[in-house]
């Protein structure tokens, strides 16, 4: 028996889909430092992990799109859920921070398929502001993993040590993978021919549209904010502002309850009011809260309320501005939902990958590279849709 599309079953399966990643970056944030202690590798070198994770991300993003446009969704999806799982073993498993490297680089590029694969299902399901209240229930529900992950991490890490973390990642991808293969079901009816020519003309067209590059630099720019705070918050709020494992799952969980808030949010405004209404309130937030940060942390630099307390609306904006800026940048493309799903995400993980590799190689004793890349991020998210407006406008959805 296979799910049923405008079910909530189906919904919840998706949103699990998208969750991979996010669990297998936050879930171990908190172990990072011990990471570096029992591997025997610097600060630096651990951040690569992160790093890897991104960059394996974007070259899976690039590939798995266009062959589900030729292969159909279903066998592109259990393949890459069976590279996921045998690559995050191979996490677990790792005697140094270099093996450490490559495993998370090939568990990123096995777990884009599952997150590129729901974002197109949902593209070959639904149209229009519906694909946009799809994606924020799907965000929705998404979010609860990075409110519950880092705090079940710390525990993870205190009980058992940083190698449980990538079995219990193991064990979640096992369970997903089982449930994908005989209950997702497949949607792309309109195949197209695979050929590398037909792959650079399908994200040709793609970027041809003035409208699908605007919502990608919007996406891009808020997603870099978001992975700068992933990967600098662990060191910033155990080395500077002294909490332990748990506590700093807490504090992270705090933030991601701020990311739920905004999803539903979005919600609410998308079937109202469009989805440039409800970017235009995520770009605000997301500006307020990067200022609010970068100000918090240069008057009270000892004040951890300072910084949390923006990021929270930072969070919200970005539950408003993510999902409905990739339902914006599909929405133009029912034949090549795979293309246009894999392009903007390919070009938002390889920004958010350069954005986590600076940061993390400032971090030091002072939050100021975290709440600078926040600050920036913010402001540019919100020039951005300024600056677009009559250029979106005349590429209308």
């Amino acid at each position: 028996m296979q799910l049923k599309p405008d079910t909530l079953a189906l919904t919840v399966m998706l949103a699990f889909m998208t969750a991979l990643g996010p669990l297998a970056t936050d879930l171990y944030l908190p172990s990072l430092p011990h990471i570096g202690a029992a591997l025997g590798a610097s600060p630096a070198a651990v951040q690569l992990t992160l790093s890897a994770y991104l960059i394996g991300f974007a070259g899976g993003q690039i590939v798995y799109g266009p062959i589900s446009d030729a292969l159909g969704r279903k066998p592109v999806l259990i393949a890459s859920f069976a590279l996921f799982n045998l690559a995050t073993l191979a996490c677990a498993l790792a005697g140094s921070v270099e093996m450490l490297i490559i495993a998370r680089a090939l568990q990123a590029f096995g777990g884009a398929g599952p997150i590129i694969l729901a974002r197109t299902i949902v593209r070959d399901l639904y149209q229009g502001h519906r694909a946009g209240r799809e994606m924020s229930m799907m965000g929705t529900i998404m979010g609860i993993t990075p409110i519950i992950a880092p705090v079940l991490g710390g525990f993870l890490q205190v009980w058992f040590g940083w190698r449980s973390v990538f079995f219990t990642m193991t064990a979640g991808g096992v369970a997903l993978a089982a449930v994908a293969l005989f209950l997702v079901p497949e949607t792309n009816s309109n195949r197209s021919r695979l050929s590398f020519a037909g792959v650079l003309e399908s994200y040709k067209i793609v970027l041809a549209h003035k409208g699908y590059r605007a919502y990608a630099a919007m996406l891009s720019l808020s997603y870099g904010g978001l992975f700068a705070f992933i990967s600098a918050s662990s060191f910033v709020f155990q080395g500077v502002y002294g909490l332990d494992e748990i506590m700093f799952g807490i504090a992270f969980g705090i933030c991601s309850v701020s990311f739920v808030i905004g999803t539903m949010l979005g919600t609410r405004i998308v079937t109202r009011h469009g989805f440039d209404h409800t970017i235009a309130v995520g770009a605000a937030c997301l500006a307020v809260g990067g200022a609010g940060q970068w100000l918090g942390a240069y008057f009270l630099p000892q004040a951890l309320l300072a910084i949390i307390v923006p990021e929270m609306v930072f969070f919200i904006g970005i539950g408003l501005v993510l999902p409905q800026s990739m339902a914006a940048a599909m929405a133009p493309f029912p034949e090549r939902a795979g293309a246009a799903s894999s392009l903007v995400g390919f070009v938002q993980m390889v920004f958010a990958s350069v954005a986590g590799a600076i940061v993390g190689s400032f971090v030091g004793g002072s939050a100021m590279p975290l709440v600078t890349a926040s600050a920036l991020s913010g402001l540019l998210v919100f020039a951005v849709f300024i600056g677009t407006k009559s250029l979106r406008a005349s590429q209308t959805h």
